[in-house]
């Protein structure tokens, strides 16, 4: 199967081996039906579970019982991925098909957590020099580091929720002693999170020392680092970012989740778990210097292309912190990223575009950049 359009060929990357692999399909199924099929010759590339890459003959949208509708994943072929035939290209052959070659000139992921948008993905793509829509290599892996993303947000003068982080071999010799640190300086209760990973994956919420080990090996079963936050009673914030060098934030939304926190269940699995209000009624001086504060965390975490940035607004004191950037968020129908841009004037479609042109910015600027010295 030789491709030969004029249209920009774009592969869209979806599945991934992450805890949100899930979630993934979810949000592919979203973005191939809004990519203009006139300005672009769309590829399905999915990703299983194994890290394995499988081009999809025809992209088909399936029923799914907790993500309403997923993009399917077909294990068809054996796909070698080969970026040394052509710079700035990606060619996909099917081994048991010598006569299959796919080829991408500019690669879309739609994928969340582990291995897809922590740094680790982007870096194959940056070796094989093909333009990618979405934060690159540095602001992937910050944003996805809790510990380290807070460091600089600190260092940039940017509020952030009081935390400590323990790493597994730590958490093991001195488990007493990080319960009593934990406790005497950020009280009760607390959220216990794995450091590099989302959508809620592994989080537990709790509320008294009995529970506090049992949440650390919950979380330290999804990463080699768990993070110790104080639980704010809170409002949740959203704010969607999106651009290079001159970034532009969305107007604010807000989460009210009927459950104890926005959990991965709350999230994807039950149908009343959260509403979503657009725009938050915030006041509006408050809320412009939120935004503000999106754009200078955007900066400060080396992020490009586009990014979620989540604030907690403390409904007692009325501080709000940053609590975290989201580089690949959900691109579902409902998801809030594309739910801002559209109440701020943004349609879907055009989004994707807009993602489409910054990737090929950045692109030619990182290529314009000299890799001799003589």
């Amino acid at each position: 199967m030789m491709q030969s359009s004029a249209k920009m060929k774009i592969g869209v990357l979806y599945g991934g081996r992450s805890g949100e692999h899930d979630v993934s399909l979810c949000s592919a199924a979203s973005v191939i039906s809004a990519l203009d099929g006139n300005k672009y010759e769309i590829t399905a590339i999915g990703i299983d579970r194994d890290g394995k890459w499988y081009v999809q003959d025809k992209p088909e949208i399936i029923p799914h019982k907790d993500f309403g509708r997923i993009l399917s994943l077909k294990k068809r072929g054996n796909w070698l991925v080969n970026h040394f035939e052509n710079e700035n290209r990606i060619y996909l052959y099917n081994l048991e098909n010598k006569d299959e070659i796919v080829i991408v000139d500019i690669v879309f992921p739609v994928l969340h957590g582990t291995f897809c948008e922590d740094g680790t993905l982007q870096g194959l793509l940056e070796l094989a020099m093909v333009p990618y829509v979405g934060a690159d290599v540095i602001g992937s892996a910050i944003g996805m580091d809790k510990d380290v993303a807070k460091r600089l947000l600190g260092a940039a003068g940017i509020p952030t929720v009081p935390s400590l982080t323990v790493n597994k071999q730590h958490w093991y010799d001195h488990q007493e002693s990080i319960v009593q640190k934990a406790i005497s300086e950020l009280g009760l209760p607390l959220f216990v999170k794995p450091v590099c990973a989302g959508s809620s994956v592994g989080v537990k919420k709790i509320k008294d020392k009995v529970s506090f080990p049992e949440a650390v090996n919950f979380a330290l079963q999804f990463d080699t680092r768990a993070i110790i936050e104080k639980a704010v009673d809170c409002r949740e914030i959203e704010c969607a970012v999106l651009g290079n060098e001159n970034p532009e934030a969305s107007i604010l939304g807000e989460i009210v989740s009927s459950h104890e926190f926005y959990s991965y269940e709350a999230k994807y699995i039950d149908p009343n778990g959260a509403v979503t209000k657009i725009p938050a009624q915030v006041e509006p001086s408050l809320a412009a210097l939120i935004r503000q504060t999106a754009v200078a965390g955007y900066r400060a975490l080396g992020c490009s292309s586009m990014a979620r940035v989540d604030f907690f607004l403390d409904k007692k004191t009325g501080e709000f912190y940053l609590n975290e950037i989201n580089t690949l968020p959900g691109f579902t129908s409902i998801s809030m990223y594309p739910k801002l841009w559209e109440a701020t004037g943004i349609k879907y479609g055009d989004l994707l575009d807009k993602l489409i042109q910054f990737a090929l910015d950045r692109h030619r600027k990182k290529q314009a950049v000299k890799t001799e010295y003589r």
